[in-house]
């Protein structure tokens, strides 16, 4: 099991947009949607393109290249042009701080 870093205050996250951390040394894309934060590769998986631009509204986050949505929560895409989902990392709040866990292959 991998161990919750603390990688940004949650009150330094703006609502509907997205920031780029690296934890483990692994690039991971802090998005906040409202109250809640999540944590997903910053790659989209039908473009391979980066996610860190994309529209965040409502739970989802658009690619900025061809429009792909995915849920924040699952990773799951909301449908073509993507097919597959992203992957997504646990997310917890202590204390204000974002804290994120990646596991290592």
């Amino acid at each position: 099991m991998a161990d919750f870093v603390p990688v940004a205050p949650f009150a330094a996250l703006e609502d509907n947009a997205a920031r780029v951390v690296t934890v483990a040394g692994i690039a991971v894309l802090l998005c906040r949607s409202g109250d809640d934060c999540f944590a997903i590769e910053n790659l989209c998986t039908h473009a391979e393109q980066p996610l860190d631009c994309g529209r965040i509204r409502n739970g989802w986050i658009a690619c900025p290249a061809h429009g792909a949505r995915f849920d924040l929560a699952t990773g799951e895409p909301w449908g073509p042009p993507a097919t597959v989902a992203l992957r997504t990392y646990p997310v917890r709040i202590t204390d204000g701080m974002v804290e994120v866990a990646v596991d290592l292959p």
